[in-house]
């Protein structure tokens, strides 16, 4: 089942300095690449609330094992920034996140340029989007998703013509169930997904009960059900929030701690990229079968 190499060495560059005009900090990325091999293909990631280019290394260094080159912004709402809700920048970092992944995709020669020389060895044809909670969100608008205004009115086209695939993980569902806090905090959390056309793999956990939401787990399904195809629906049963803890291990937020969880989290992701990519399919089908032949413990749909 897996696609990893974990005899693959890797290599990460850090911090490169992305031109963000406007932003009042610097962006700032991580690369992680496999220390060999040609046309690779690449993930930009973007992390959850709170997060930097510092978290999320078991996901970003199994992919770059996997034949990725991942490169990892921090945005405006990482703790080391010290902007919390109330501070008055807090309402547009969504829209400065949009910016962030914009910025990296559009200066992705130079990133890599600077990441050791690793331009040479990049394939610009084969480019995805991956987020996390928060950044699944604004992942999901790189793919084509809009957001929805007060009055229910769809937000302008943000995607990025760069992008051919990718994948949310614990993707904000629609904003019709949002709790008090989170209508006051987050009002962008109304993704319209009706647009998202770009091929992509939605990861879900059955245990995910947000905080921001009246709703249950299912709440966190809507990215698959309500776009258009292709894709596909990654059902963890027992996954909550962080799916087994993708930011780190021994994360404090993580309510699910297991390794095996993370690691099939990546290794599905890999695998639909590398198909959706159309350079290797036997990955992706071995994962389907071994969904259909399993105990439930996980599952995968497509359309």
């Amino acid at each position: 089942m897996s696609s990893s190499h974990p005899d693959q060495r890797i290599v990460a560059v850090k911090p490169i300095t992305v031109p963000a005009p406007g932003r009042g900090v610097d962006l700032q990325v991580k690369v992680t690449a496999p220390l060999s091999g040609q046309n690779l293909p690449v993930i930009v990631f973007s992390h959850g609330n709170a997060w930097s280019l510092d978290g999320y290394e078991p996901l970003a260094d199994r992919w770059a094992a996997a034949g990725f080159i991942v490169v990892q912004p921090t945005h405006l709402d990482s703790r080391r920034n010290g902007i919390g809700w109330d501070d008055p920048r807090f309402a547009t970092i969504w829209r400065v996140r949009i910016s962030d992944l914009h910025a990296v995709l559009d200066g992705l020669g130079d990133i890599l340029l600077q990441a050791g020389g690793l331009e040479t060895r990049v394939d610009h044809e084969r480019i995805a989007i991956v987020g996390h909670s928060w950044g699944a969100q604004t992942a999901g608008v790189i793919l084509g998703a809009r957001v929805l205004d007060a009055d229910g009115v769809s937000g302008e086209d943000l995607s990025h013509s760069a992008v051919s695939a990718g994948a949310l993980i614990a993707a904000t569902g629609t904003g019709d169930t949002l709790t008090p806090f989170a209508a006051e905090h987050l009002p962008f959390m109304r993704p319209d997904y009706s647009t998202m056309t770009t091929p992509a793999l939605v990861v879900a956990g059955g245990k995910d009960q947000s905080q921001l939401s009246t709703r249950g787990p299912e709440w966190f399904t809507d990215a698959y059900h309500l776009s258009p195809s292709q894709k596909s629906l990654l059902t963890i049963a027992e996954g909550e929030h962080t799916l087994g803890g993708l930011a780190g291990e021994m994360v404090a937020e993580t309510t699910d701690e297991d390794p095996a969880r993370v690691a099939l989290v990546a290794d599905a992701i890999s695998a639909f990229l590398h198909d959706a990519f159309k350079l290797d399919h036997a990955a992706w089908a071995a994962l389907n079968d071994a969904a259909a032949a399993g105990d439930g413990t996980w599952s995968i749909a497509s359309k």
